[in-house]
């Protein structure tokens, strides 16, 4: 009868365990976009930001048709207002809730036992929403103008992206719903809570720009350019839009 004996440094290494690699933010994104697509309020506000945007498309540019148009009329506008000017109230609510509904529900300590490194963990959530929303907000600036030009066509009023500042526009208007969806979710990365959250940029979005216009003329114009309004648009000549940046 023999016996096998297994040298001690080789019984000691089996018995280690390997050492678990630091979490990083590909894990994190993964994590993060496997939550933002399994909770229904995703689904529900991108529905309503669609709707919303492309709803006031069609009716602004049917009573244009009907009504006709006036001496400052914006093809392009037209098309595209109701994404800038109810499409950030609309993604300020997703923004908000993204991060506060963990808080709400507690599930906040679990992504930070999964991932311990809050920044990794708060950047992830901003780079998948703000992924998300762009892309949807895209999606829906094409449409809004693609569906507000065949409407206006019937008066021989509409315009085309090949026209000057028409394309950078509709990637504008995009891209303002996205950078609003981003303060409230630092807003509510702040506050902690969903309500308070949501009252904040609202105050930002509605009333801090009517607070603006009590201020003197001249100083007014020179802080206007950098307040949020529902429709930043720069009068030009009909056909051609520009965003005041």
């Amino acid at each position: 009868m023999t016996t096998t004996t297994v040298p001690a440094d080789r019984a000691r290494t089996r018995a280690v365990p390997p050492a678990p690699r630091r979490p990083g933010l590909p894990g994190a994104l993964r994590s993060e976009l496997t939550k933002i697509g399994s909770v229904r309020f995703t689904y529900w506000t991108l529905l309503a930001l669609v709707v919303a945007s492309i709803g006031w498309a069609v009716l602004d540019c049917a009573g244009t048709v009907a009504h006709g148009a006036g001496p400052y009329f914006n093809a392009a506008q037209a098309s595209l207002a109701g994404q800038v000017a109810i499409g950030d109230l609309i993604i300020s609510v997703l923004g908000a809730l993204v991060i506060t509904s963990e808080y709400s529900t507690g599930m906040i300590r679990t992504s930070l036992a999964v991932m311990p490194r809050r920044g990794v963990l708060y950047a992830a959530k901003a780079m998948v929403f703000a992924a998300v929303t762009l892309t949807i907000s895209l999606i829906t600036s094409f449409t809004d103008l693609f569906v507000g030009q065949a409407i206006l066509a019937s008066k021989h009023l509409n315009t085309t992206l090949a026209q000057p500042g028409v394309l950078r526009a509709v990637l504008l208007s995009a891209a303002i719903v996205t950078v609003f969806g981003l303060f409230a979710y630092g807003t509510g990365a702040l506050i902690r809570h969903t309500a308070g959250a949501i009252t904040a940029m609202l105050g930002v979005i509605l009333v801090l720009p009517l607070l603006a216009q009590t201020l003197p003329t001249s100083w007014y114009e020179t802080i206007q350019r950098w307040l949020p309004t529902l429709v930043p648009w720069k009068r030009s000549t009909p056909g051609c839009a520009v965003i005041r940046g």
